[in-house]
């Protein structure tokens, strides 16, 4: 059987990070201490996974212009392969994360090339020696898709109809992101049908189903998905498969947890691919979240023998 390996048909764009002592109020200014950009989005997840050792790859879409060739260069230097040619018509987008003196994100996104793939591209992405729409019990690969291109204004029109193709025995993890309230109903209802795991944080569970603690939006979350991972930051995460079951976090001083997120998702997907249980995958991803929120930027996700040394001294 060959190594599984992970697609993200989800955004690679660029972030533009300033630091700041706290959000300005509305009509007010606040001066940032310090700036900074690189690729972000997906590209934080795939990192993850590569650094897990698992073989990643990128199938979104990425445009020709300044912020394209920063993209494509960045998975190039991580050893992660980029499956589709560049859009001819845009170049990729980017965003802008204000990050404040507690280590929070908050983002104002511009799509580009990323948000226009076409059903053309989807249909010509191949891992290993099969198409992810052809079963193949030598081949079992992850496909990883972000919530931003589910949007009604981005990628759904195609996006959702490809999920529904992927053959069994890939395993497909949907994360909604901060968008997640915006997807229309019915793609996340036909994505749902085909989707082995949904992976959000407390805030996007909350917003989602209307609950008042995480365990009541994981018991609401399971009525819509197979299998379901709600983020909690430093305390851990909730998997929710047959029961809601707790997975503690590690105990770190947080000093940016942008990108944060997108590690814990890659590990994740990194222990699944290398046939951990679903809880021992959530251990390592928080583990990974944690060490990557020690660090400044958005792709800091640490190796495996960092995770398994921090593993290791928590057993």
């Amino acid at each position: 059987m060959r190594a599984p390996r992970l697609v993200s048909v989800g955004n690679v764009i660029i972030d533009v990070t300033l630091r700041i002592p706290a959000l300005p109020e509305r009509g007010g200014d606040v001066v940032a201490r310090d700036t900074g950009s690189t690729p972000g989005g997906a590209f934080n997840t795939l990192v993850a996974a590569v650094r897990q050792g698992v073989a990643s790859a990128y199938g979104g879409g990425h445009g020709i212009g300044p912020l394209g060739d920063r993209v494509r260069s960045a998975l190039e230097a991580e050893g992660i392969d980029v499956l589709l040619d560049p859009s001819p018509n845009a170049d990729t987008g980017f965003d802008i994360a204000l990050i404040d003196d507690e280590g929070e994100r908050t983002f104002v996104t511009v799509f580009g090339a990323e948000a226009s793939l076409s059903a053309d591209d989807l249909a010509g992405i191949r891992l290993g020696g099969t198409d992810l729409n052809e079963h193949d019990l030598n081949e079992h690969h992850l496909v990883h898709v972000s919530g931003y291109g589910l949007l009604a204004s981005t990628n759904a029109a195609v996006l959702a109809p490809w999920i529904a193709t992927i053959a069994p025995g890939h395993t497909v993890l949907v994360d909604p992101g901060p968008l997640g309230s915006d997807i229309p109903g019915e793609v996340l209802a036909s994505v749902a049908v085909r989707a082995d795991w949904f992976s959000c944080n407390l805030r996007e569970a909350l917003v989602l189903t209307g609950a008042v603690d995480a365990r009541g939006a994981a018991t609401a979350l399971r009525e819509t998905w197979r299998a379901v991972i709600i983020r909690l930051g430093p305390e851990g995460c909730l998997v929710a498969v047959d029961d809601v079951l707790h997975v503690p976090g590690f105990a770190v001083e947080a000093i940016d947890t942008n990108g944060a997120g997108d590690a814990h998702t890659g590990a994740f997907l990194a222990g699944l691919a290398a046939g951990e249980s679903p809880t021992a995958a959530a251990l390592r991803a928080n583990a990974c979240a944690a060490l990557a929120v020690t660090r400044r930027g958005p792709a800091t996700a640490p190796t495996a023998a960092e995770v398994q040394q921090l593993l290791d001294s928590a057993s």
